[in-house]
């Protein structure tokens, strides 16, 4: 089964709460799309859906949204570091549980900076706590970095390329789920071909185009560890790199 993509900018529909029939429904459109290399903002409707907040799925999506932060390494290690750059995430303030398009699992909006959550599309605690950390790298990236997301294809490459590096996403279990392994060097094929998907997902350029983007920026980025120090290919590597991370501060006071 072909796995969802995260992706960033924003690709899900945001929501628009309308009243209608005495209960609450929402109205979806577009926003933060790129075409070429203009962002457009689509305030059309896109049909009406149940997804208010007492919906099952959107609780479901809390509780694992809960859950990552509170138990993933992943996620904490990065919870960790935006705080010491000065970036302290609030999970009622930067996240929320969205119905979404196609088969986008979340992205991360500078504009507000929230992460967007895809609860019709995350249908387990381990694809949560992944989907958490991908965008988490972008939200680190954007904290602690000039990143221009609209108009400089390179940046969003390089953060793209990060987050398929370093959040689970090119593991070998989850790689053996999608029937792709056994190749030489495979982890870096798989962070090439995640980081193009992602940015097919959100830019209207071409496969060329996009393609360039990443091998341009390829080898910075992909080498490129912070926070983790390392490439926590397992949940063991992370919780390695989140208890380095930790010690990180007690070292350098020895001085």
């Amino acid at each position: 089964m072909a796995d969802s993509v995260s992706a960033y900018p924003i690709t899900s529909r945001r929501v628009v709460r309308a009243w209608q029939d005495g209960s609450f429904l929402c109205k979806f459109r577009w926003v933060h799309t790129v075409k070429g290399g203009r962002m457009e903002e689509d305030r059309s409707a896109h049909g009406v859906h149940d997804c208010s907040e007492n919906s099952g799925a959107h609780r479901e999506c809390r509780r694992r949204l809960r859950s990552a932060m509170e138990t993933s390494p992943y996620a904490q290690l990065l919870l960790h570091a935006m705080k010491r750059s000065g970036c302290t995430v609030s999970r009622d303030r930067h996240f929320s549980c969205e119905a979404c398009d196609g088969s986008v699992s979340g992205g991360f909006d500078a504009e507000t900076s929230e992460i967007v959550l895809c609860q019709n599309n995350i249908h387990s605690q381990s694809h949560m706590d992944r989907v958490v950390t991908h965008e988490l790298i972008h939200a680190f990236d954007h904290c602690r970095a000039h990143v221009d997301w609209f108009n400089n294809v390179r940046h969003l490459a390089c953060s793209e390329i990060r987050a398929a590096n370093l959040s689970g996403d090119c593991a070998l279990t989850n790689e053996i789920s999608r029937f792709n392994f056994g190749l030489k060097q495979h982890h870096q094929d798989c962070v090439r071909d995640r980081a193009l998907r992602s940015i097919l997902a959100v830019r209207h350029i071409s496969r060329e185009a996009a393609a360039k983007a990443v091998d341009n920026v390829f080898d910075s980025c992909f080498n490129d560890l912070e926070p983790f120090g390392r490439i926590p290919h397992c949940k063991r590597d992370a919780d390695m790199a989140y208890s380095e991370f930790k010690n990180r501060g007690r070292y350098y006071a020895n001085f």
